[in-house]
């Protein structure tokens, strides 16, 4: 028996009996497999003419949701269209493709509606959309969920919100050390006490390998941030405990505060890591500032412009004297490097440095100093015809150190320009060395191999102690600048630099005192002990020409 069911829309449905057995039309329905109907318009009433088992079985005859639609279009001049349609409650809710054609403009119009239940795509389309946006680790949204969770909340247009972007410290030194299980086991841990540290509401993700992201709604005022940053602190501040290892965990973390102006999720996440990484230097949680990220593009774009002066050797050597204070004479000079660019501006050896450190710029830029100091040293020699009698200071960095050969670059710049070791000295922070004692020591034991000299810079500064003093081939300590700049006003600076140079001497080394700016001060270096000294009270750097000619006028 077919049954058919005449109502108005958003009324109720009365079914009536089309007749016993079936018609051929009827029929001809019980071949199609999905649910069909043939649908027909009688004044305001939609009238399922006949329709097929499918379309009872799926119990759609009384959904007024379809009537609705097919009467919309009934009553429309289309002749065909296509629209998606979902039926039933949220659990049990089916997803069906519906399809209404038009089979006659008769009065009463006739269309024929065809239903593919498309529920068992949509929910696979679902559960690879929730996978996608899901980390694997954690079970936490990943950068991706992480932002769709950022774009909700601002299409929301909620009033006050906040992002954190969370990085652990020392993460990849556990991982190395312990292995990847522990580092997962890490990271899973990490994220429950975070986890536990927010309100409920509260978005938490992995948005990186030891990075995570905070979405925060703000109530009432910027302190709660701080607060939920404390409170992340302080979970993270208890250790862990790792096989046999109990294990602390410091984290950086930055924050960029939103309201409806912000209309890009991508830009809050990004304003939150330059945030981040100001962290990491002043270890505490730090805001976004408009002019943080200023201060990165112009980072950016001092790294470009310097990977092509590099390139285009358009950065040049100064040279400071560095004289003997008991007799007056230059004893040698410290290159500096400096650069103009193509505009005529003048950059700041600190920053460009800085820069050419974090870019990894600082290895080329490094065989550049030192093979032009070498050159010019040489230059020297054949201009006064022979040996001129002093040596050059170069400044190794940290990151060079680390990620250069060293010794092979200055035995390459050394026979280049046809220098003995001696003529050369190699300048390194307390920092430097103590990074990583052990592989330093091999390092300048080559470089003393080759004849070089080594000298501690801004000795006293750091954190060396007399153990590696003592087991490091160190030739000479640079007494830093700031215990030489007041030294004549400043009793406690008198007795540290006495102390220092008594250390030198027990130890063999010889000393330069640096920042020496009055004759005064040289003088009382000279009788404390101190052999050498540079500073603005002798010279200012010098370019080559100028340096040689000081030379000459100096060592008459």
């Amino acid at each position: 028996m077919a049954v058919g069911a005449t109502a108005k829309r958003g009324g109720a449905f009365t079914p009536h009996v089309v007749g016993p057995g079936l018609s051929a039309s009827e029929g001809a329905l019980e071949l199609i497999p999905i649910p069909l109907v043939m649908a027909r318009l009688q004044g305001d009433c939609t009238v399922w003419e006949i329709h097929n088992r499918a379309f009872a079985r799926a119990g759609l005859a009384s959904e007024e949701g379809l009537v609705a639609l097919v009467t919309d279009f009934l009553q429309s001049d289309e002749l065909r269209t296509e629209v998606d349609w979902q039926a039933g409650a949220a659990v049990e809710r089916r997803h069906y493709r519906i399809t209404l054609s038009r089979m006659t403009h008769r009065r009463d119009p006739v269309c024929m509606v065809s239903l593919v239940d498309q529920t068992a795509e949509v929910r696979t389309e679902d559960t690879l959309r929730r996978e996608m946006a899901t980390d694997s680790l954690t079970g936490l949204p990943n950068r991706g969920g992480f932002t769709d969770a950022l774009e909700a909340m601002m299409g929301a247009g909620a009033r006050r919100w906040a992002v954190l972007m969370i990085d652990l410290e020392r993460f990849s030194r556990f991982n190395a050390c312990l292995g990847s299980l522990a580092g997962d086991e890490l990271l899973i841990t990490v994220a429950r006490r975070i986890k536990g540290a927010l309100r409920a509401r509260d978005v938490l993700a992995r948005t990186g390998g030891d990075e995570f992201g905070v979405l925060l709604a703000i109530d009432q005022s910027a302190q709660e941030v701080d607060h939920v940053a404390r409170r992340i602190r302080d979970v993270l501040s208890t250790p862990f405990r790792l096989s046999d290892y109990e294990i602390r965990v410091s984290c950086a973390i930055g924050i960029a505060f939103g309201d409806p102006t912000v209309s890009d999720a991508e830009d809050v996440i990004r304003h939150a890591q330059v945030a981040m990484k100001k962290s990491k230097a002043s270890k505490v949680a730090e805001a976004y500032h408009t002019h943080a990220l200023d201060s990165a593009r112009e980072e950016f774009a001092m790294e470009t412009a310097l990977r092509r002066a590099i390139e285009n050797d358009q950065l040049s050597l100064v040279f400071q004297p560095i004289c003997d204070l008991a007799t007056g004479r230059v004893s040698g000079f410290e290159a500096l490097s400096r650069w103009t660019d193509e505009d005529g501006v003048s950059h700041d050896p600190a920053r460009f440095i800085q820069v050419a450190e974090e870019s990894g710029l600082i290895v080329p830029l490094g065989r550049w100093a030192l093979g032009t100091a070498t050159r010019t040293l040489a230059s020297w020699d054949a201009r006064h015809g022979g040996n001129c009698g002093i040596s050059l200071a170069v400044n190794l960095s940290p990151i060079q150190l680390q990620r250069d050969s060293i010794p092979q670059a200055v035995e390459h710049a050394l026979a280049a320009a046809g220098l003995a070791g001696e003529r050369l000295k190699l300048e390194l922070t307390e920092s430097a060395i103590i990074a990583d004692p052990d592989r330093m020591s091999h390092v300048l034991m080559a470089l003393k191999d080759l004849g070089a000299m080594i000298a501690m810079d801004d000795f006293g500064t750091g954190f060396s102690n007399l153990a590696s003093l003592q087991r490091l081939p160190i030739d000479l300590l640079k007494i830093d600048r700031s215990f030489v700049t007041g030294l004549l006003q400043d009793r406690d600076k008198v007795a540290i630099v006495r102390a220092i140079l008594s250390l030198a001497q027990a130890l063999g080394m010889a000393t330069v005192a640096e920042g020496i700016e009055t004759i005064e001060v040289g003088q009382t270096l000279a009788a404390l002990g101190c052999n050498f000294g540079q500073g603005y009270a002798y010279s200012r750097p010098l370019a080559a020409d100028a340096a040689y000619q000081y030379l000459l006028d100096r060592n008459s």
